[in-house]
C-alpha cells in the first residue's frame, strides 16, 4: 500500500472532504436500510417501470401518489439518486485534492459501483428477475464498506498516521479477516432468503419443524406445504429449507469467530482500542443472533427483519474497517523503525 500523503493533510479543504465522505457514508447506510424496508414489506415491484415512475420523471412524480408500497419503493429510488450524486462529487473531489493513488482508485471504483448498483436495481424491475436482487444487495454491502474506507482514509487521524500505530498481530488479523468473509457470505444467504418470496421456510427456532435436522424428503416437503397451504402461506421446497439451515449454521460460526477475536484481543494486545473494537463486534454479533431468532418468532415482521439486515451490515462494516486497520498496521510496521517512546505512548490510548 502506498505511503504517499495528500498535500496539506490538515487543511480546511481536507476537513471538508472528510465531512463529505462521512455524509456519503451516512446516506449510503440510510439507502441500505431503505432497500431493506422495501424488501421486507414486499414493495419491490409496486413501481413497475424504470427509470420512470408510472410514466412520470422520477423527480416529478406527484407526492399525492406516494401511497402504500409505492412510498417505500419511490423513496428508495430518490435516496439512491442522491447517493449516486454524492458519490460522484466525492470521487471527483478525491481525484482533484488527494495525491494517493489507491484512494483515487477506490473513489473511482465506488462511483462505478454505485452506477452499476442503480442499473441492477432497474433491471430487477424491468426484467422481473428476483435473482438480481441478491447481487443488488451484496453490491450495496460492498459499496458501503468502500465508502467507509474512503471516510477513514480522508480523516485527519488517518493522515497523521495514527491508524498505523496499531496491533499488527497476525493471528488476530487472520481471525478478523476470516470472520468478515463469513459475514459477507452470510449476508448473501440472507439476501437469498429475503428474495426467494417463500416466507419462513423454517418457521420455528431453535428447532426446525420440531427437529434439529429437518426431514426434506419429497413426502416430508409435501406434508409441510399442505400445512402451509392450510394457513394461506406460500409453498417452500427442500432447497429453501436448507438455505435457511445454512444461514443458521453460519450464524453460529460467525458468533464463534467474534468470540475468538474478542479473546485474542484481550490476551494478545495492550491496546485498549483493539479490545474496544473486538468488544463492539462481539456485542453486535450477539445482538444479531437474537434479532435472527426474533425475526423467526415474529413470523418475519418487516421492521424486525429490516433491523436484522441493518445490524448485519454494521457487523460487515466494522469487520472490514477492523481488517483494514490490522493490515494497515502490519504494512506500516515494515516501513518504520520502532520508537519505544511512541509505542508506549500509543499503547494506552484509544485510537
Amino acid at each position: 500500500m502506498s505511503r504517499e500523503m495528500p498535500d496539506r493533510p490538515h487543511s480546511k479543504s481536507a476537513r471538508w472532504l472528510h465531512l463529505w465522505a462521512l455524509l456519503t457514508l451516512a446516506a449510503t447506510f440510510l439507502l441500505l436500510c431503505s432497500g431493506g424496508i422495501v424488501t421486507s414489506k414486499g414493495a419491490g415491484m409496486t413501481v413497475p417501470d424504470w427509470p420512470t415512475t408510472y410514466g412520470y420523471n422520477m423527480f416529478l412524480f406527484p407526492v399525492s401518489k406516494w401511497v402504500g408500497g409505492i412510498f417505500y419503493e419511490h423513496t428508495h429510488r430518490l435516496i439512491a439518486s442522491g447517493v449516486g450524486l454524492m458519490t460522484l462529487v466525492l470521487a471527483v473531489w478525491i481525484f482533484v485534492a488527494d495525491r494517493r493513488r489507491w484512494v483515487k482508485i477506490l473513489g473511482a471504483a465506488a462511483f462505478v459501483a454505485v452506477c452499476l448498483q442503480g442499473v441492477l436495481g432497474g433491471l430487477r424491475v424491468t426484467l422481473y428477475k428476483d435473482e438480481l436482487g441478491v447481487f443488488h444487495a451484496l453490491l450495496a454491502q460492498s459499496f458501503l464498506c468502500a465508502v467507509a474506507i474512503l471516510a477513514v482514509a480522508t480523516s485527519a487521524r488517518f493522515l497523521r498516521g495514527e491508524w498505523d500505530f496499531y496491533n499488527p498481530d497476525p493471528v488476530l488479523r487472520k481471525l478478523v479477516s476470516l470472520t468478515t468473509v463469513l459475514v459477507f457470505v452470510q449476508l448473501g444467504l440472507g439476501a437469498t432468503m429475503r428474495h426467494e418470496h417463500a416466507g419462513l421456510s423454517v418457521p420455528d427456532f431453535p428447532l426446525a419443524y420440531g427437529k434439529w435436522i429437518p426431514d426434506t424428503s419429497p413426502a416430508a416437503v409435501a406434508a409441510i406445504n399442505a400445512a402451509r397451504a392450510a394457513c394461506d402461506q406460500v409453498p417452500t421446497n427442500a432447497l429453501f429449507i436448507w438455505v435457511q439451515m445454512a444461514h443458521r449454521a453460519l450464524a453460529a460460526m460467525i458468533l464463534l469467530g467474534a468470540v475468538a477475536v474478542f479473546r485474542r484481543a484481550a490476551t494478545a494486545s495492550r491496546l485498549r482500542a483493539t479490545k474496544s473494537w473486538s468488544s463492539l463486534w462481539l456485542g453486535l454479533a450477539v445482538a444479531q443472533a437474537l434479532l435472527g431468532a426474533w425475526t423467526i418468532w415474529s413470523n418475519k415482521a418487516a421492521d424486525i427483519a429490516t433491523i436484522h439486515m441493518a445490524v448485519g451490515a454494521l457487523i460487515l462494516l466494522l469487520g472490514t474497517l477492523f481488517s483494514f486497520r490490522l493490515f494497515r498496521a502490519a504494512s506500516a510496521q515494515r516501513f518504520r523503525v520502532p520508537d519505544p517512546q511512541i509505542s508506549s505512548g500509543r499503547a494506552s490510548g484509544i485510537a
